[in-house]
């Protein structure tokens, strides 16, 4: 007796989305529908990357229907999320309607400006293919008018660049700001000899990488203030006015580029109860990942919060293993429903933590036995395990040939502005 599979429908195709799909996918006992609003998975720790110049967009991204092609069970739907209707089982997209048997929300986070207009208006985000593309034309076209212009004031002010945020991704993409200077700048700008822009590294808390180990926080600290980078900790911006970073101790920074990497926030979407949102507008889980209060909804990834696995009582860490894994448990969790077997809660396993600083410099830290790593074999752990993480072999063979490119020549050569025209407006 055939029967009708159950119509599982995931919004957003990040980690959590796509690993949750290739769980399911080839198996009749369910009908996925994957919804993004891009067409493309892409891998958020190298954005950086993208948005200086050191790796292409295709290295980093990959299209769902390519990813998922020969899946009989799979369908990819192009949308936006607007409204859920539970009593309906159904959700309104930018693109039409859809029902559902099971809904899973994997929709990451977007970028928290924490209410300040001035710094959403001003700021240079980096969460998004568009925002990567978007700081490279930017800064290009800023090193570009510098080099043009006379008044010592101004270039200073074109040169200058703070970076907000002293988490993984600021640390990163300052430490690649000062090897740009030190190698890159120099070489294609001549006229720029002696200019004094400067690199600042900003943060409210009174350390780098919190997360992180003592060790890899004065490792990195160390590193980027050897490099030229100004770091200034227990920093808070309040405000990015008139080429002014204000900070709310009354310090200011004169500059035109605020690189906002100081914070993520969940995405509320209506018709899902206001009880079912906890900190971060993250969506409360129970240990199978599935929202409180809701019937066959789930939330995986940096969209929920579980406070039900006993070493992260407050919630695990919006990091791409907990997406991966999450993605992974719920997937053999449907699974093992069609069999009436018992489901596995969800329990985080640490694989440590890491960080770019330079060239030759990186931090590593293993959770378990405690171990610190640093300097060229911390690197070659990160580059090792950001290639696996990538989603298939073409990503992996072009990132490290640009990567073996950049490290053997100091240089690399995506520095193009491209502005895409929007003469044409897609319908939908």
């Amino acid at each position: 007796m055939n029967h009708i599979p159950k119509k599982i429908v995931i919004v957003g195709g990040g980690f959590a989305g796509v690993n949750l799909a290739k769980n399911l996918a080839d198996n009749e006992s369910f009908d996925i529908v994957l919804v993004d609003k891009n067409n493309y998975n892409f891998f958020p720790p190298l954005i950086y990357q993208v948005a200086t110049g050191y790796l292409e967009t295709s290295n980093i991204s990959y299209p769902f229907r390519k990813l998922f092609r020969g899946k009989k069970n799979f369908t990819f739907r192009l949308g936006e999320l607007e409204e859920v209707v539970p009593a309906q089982k159904k959700l309104v997209l930018s693109t039409g309607e859809i029902s559902y048997d099971y809904l899973v929300f994997a929709t990451g986070c977007v970028t928290n400006y924490f209410g300040m207009e001035s710094v959403e208006k001003n700021a240079i985000p980096m969460k998004t293919i568009s925002d990567a593309l978007q700081m490279r034309n930017t800064l290009l076209e800023r090193l570009e008018q510098a080099s043009r212009e006379k008044d010592p004031e101004i270039r200073k002010k074109l040169l200058t660049v703070v970076v907000a945020g002293g988490g993984p991704t600021g640390v990163e993409i300052s430490g690649m700001f000062a090897e740009m200077k030190r190698t890159i700048v120099a070489k294609d700008y001549p006229e720029l000899a002696g200019a004094n822009g400067e690199i600042y590294l900003v943060d409210g808390l009174k350390t780098l990488l919190a997360p992180m180990s003592e060790k890899s926080q004065k490792y990195a600290y160390d590193t980027l203030t050897k490099n030229g980078v100004k770091v200034r900790l227990n920093a808070m911006v309040k405000g990015f006015n008139n080429d002014v970073v204000e900070f709310s101790n009354g310090d200011t920074i004169v500059t035109k580029n605020l690189i906002w990497a100081a914070g993520v926030t969940a995405i509320v979407f209506k018709g899902i109860p206001e009880a079912a949102y906890g900190r971060g507008k993250r969506m409360i889980v129970d240990e199978f990942n599935k929202v409180q209060g809701m019937d066959d909804v789930y939330a995986i990834g940096d969209t929920c919060i579980q406070t039900t696995d006993q070493h992260f009582p407050q919630g695990h860490p919006q990091v791409a293993q907990v997406a991966i894994q999450q993605g992974q448990n719920l997937g053999k969790n449907l699974l093992k429903s069609l069999s009436n077997e018992a489901l596995k809660p969800f329990k985080y396993n640490d694989k440590g933590s890491m960080a770019i600083i330079g060239k030759n410099k990186a931090v590593a830290d293993l959770p378990s036995p405690k171990l610190f790593f640093s300097g060229l074999l911390a690197l070659l752990m990160w580059l090792f395990i950001h290639l696996l993480s990538l989603i298939n072999y073409r990503n992996r063979i072009r990132t490290l040939y640009n990567w073996s490119v950049a490290y053997l020549t100091n240089d690399q050569s995506l520095r193009m502005i491209v502005r895409p025209a929007s003469k044409f407006k897609s319908e939908g």
